[in-house]
């Protein structure tokens, strides 16, 4: 009786928290209204048409950002959504100033943002009153319990050209949310590498399928993936029922794409058994194009120094990498790299590393090796990558997921190549783009260019991000960031050994 009783108080005293911090949002936002002379409800809104918005609207909601700069750095529940902490930043200076495409994407983020606010509860947000079954627990209740928990929230599906930002807008939200929520922010080769893993751990399982579903969503009820891009057959054929047992289980999906859901896996092998989870996605999010044409990482400061273009560039190349590694001498090492896996790394030193293109690209390596190269060093060094074309379209999708891996672990490139980013990429074209090249005349359709042309809608696709990541990680802006890691990096082991050392001393 004394626990059925204590139950009933510590429900109530929940009940009362969550409405104290529901309606202390609501008064807050309000004062902020107040404050700024403007309600939400008067941002402009968005439209496919970017010129559409009114900015005399935008620059008047930028009167919020004064006072949403005061609060949305507070810890915990005074937390104000991705849309006033976008405005915080550009008023703060962090940002350049608003794009109109971007506050669109941003209205759908807030949106997403409030409803999970105000159905914390009915999504099963908090973590610590989350159940504690297991993924096997799940599975074996199931068989007698057999049920379906979809949320109330539908989740967001955005998508637009490289560069405009999607991973920026992505990581604004998902930094806005409260510390004590089941989510998960994971790059979409991570995410399918983990289930890969979880499915071979679970091999002996009827449906393993089912059980690495429920080990995620009792890990994580909101799930945020980026750089949504299906490339792997083995990948297509598991997502339709990875996804449906997810959000049976109450998983909302936060996901950042290059392309529209029925663009995903475009000429795809067994494509029609893949289709169906286009239906399910379309179902489950609000599908949302950023409209915007600027390229934001073609914006940063060009700076020759780390991208050497030409045949003859080798010896500055060596000369970079010896720069890097200061007075380290480099030797062959191996490193592991995943599920006891290892891979030799030619030359390394001083968390660089140093490899033919071949070495990485010509083999049989996938994302999962790239990975394990980021986690052991910050630098790789990359010597001879070619122009792309028919003859080379398998190392080209290698490189292209070096890259994607590479970006996301933040580590720097050096590298010698046989043209600028857009040059290697230039005979890899979509079917589109090949329709609507000019027709070759007899005496140019023997050209060995025209021969080696690779028309690809994946890799065609997956060019212009990989053209426009490469410009960025060569920026000035880049390149000193990066640079600061390393020494913040450095310092911080150098003072932990000093305090190892004093302690034994």
């Amino acid at each position: 009786m004394r626990a059925a009783v204590r139950s009933i108080r510590q429900i109530k005293a929940a009940f009362r928290h969550e409405c104290s911090r529901y309606f202390s949002n609501i008064d807050r936002r309000r004062k902020l209204s107040v404050y700024s002379g403007i309600g939400l409800a008067q941002i402009p809104v968005y439209s496919k048409d970017c010129g559409s918005y009114v900015v005399s609207s935008l620059l008047a909601y930028r009167g919020l950002s004064v006072d949403a700069a005061k609060v949305s750095r507070n810890e915990g529940l005074n937390r104000a959504g991705p849309l006033i902490e976008y405005e915080r930043r550009i008023a703060a200076g962090e940002l350049a100033d608003g794009d109109l495409c971007q506050v669109g994407t941003l209205r759908e983020l807030q949106r997403l943002y409030d409803e999970l606010v105000v159905s914390v509860n009915a999504c099963r947000l908090d973590r610590y009153a989350a159940s504690e079954k297991s993924g096997r627990s799940r599975w074996l209740w199931s068989r007698f319990m057999p049920q379906t928990s979809y949320s109330p929230v539908r989740g967001l599906y955005l998508y637009g050209g490289v560069g405009t930002g999607k991973t920026m807008l992505m990581d604004l939200f998902f930094d806005q949310l409260p510390c004590n929520w089941r989510k998960k922010r994971i790059h979409f080769h991570d995410f399918m590498l983990s289930v890969h893993s979880r499915l071979q751990k679970h091999k002996g399982v009827p449906d393993p399928l089912e059980v690495v579903a429920g080990e995620i969503s009792d890990e994580a009820i909101l799930l945020c993936l980026d750089e949504f891009m299906v490339t792997d057959v083995a990948d297509a054929l598991i997502l339709n029922r990875l996804f449906r047992y997810l959000f049976s289980n109450g998983v909302v999906l936060v996901a950042t794409s290059n392309r529209a859901p029925d663009n995903l896996y475009e000429g795809g092998l067994q494509r029609d058994l893949f289709l169906p989870f286009i239906s399910t996605l379309k179902e489950r999010c609000t599908v949302h194009e950023i409209g915007s044409s600027v390229d934001y990482r073609k914006k940063t400061s060009a700076k020759q120094g780390f991208y050497f273009v030409g045949t003859d560039s080798s010896d500055l190349f060596k000369e970079k990498f010896q720069e890097l590694i200061g007075n380290s001498i480099p030797i062959q090492q191996e490193v592991e790299v995943v599920m006891g896996r290892t891979l030799k790394v030619p030359l390394g030193a001083n968390g660089c590393a140093y490899f033919l293109f071949e070495e990485l690209c010509d083999r049989p390596l996938g994302a999962a090796d790239y990975f394990g190269l980021c986690k052991n060093f910050h630098t790789l060094a990359l010597e001879g990558v070619p122009i792309f074309g028919l003859h080379n379209r398998t190392a080209a999708y290698r490189f292209v997921t070096l890259v994607d891996v590479m970006y996301e672990n933040k580590a720097r490139l050096l590298c010698t190549a046989e043209g600028s980013p857009y040059q290697i990429f230039e005979r890899i074209v979509t079917i589109s783009d090949a329709q609507q090249m000019a027709p070759r005349t007899s005496s140019r359709s023997r050209k060995n260019d025209d021969f080696d042309l690779c028309v690809d809608n994946e890799l065609g696709f997956a060019k212009d991000r990989t053209i426009s990541r490469l410009t960025e990680m060569n920026s000035k802006e880049f390149l000193e960031n990066h640079a600061a890691m390393i020494s913040e990096k450095q310092t911080l082991e150098v003072k932990q050994s000093s305090r190892v050392k004093a302690v034994h001393g």
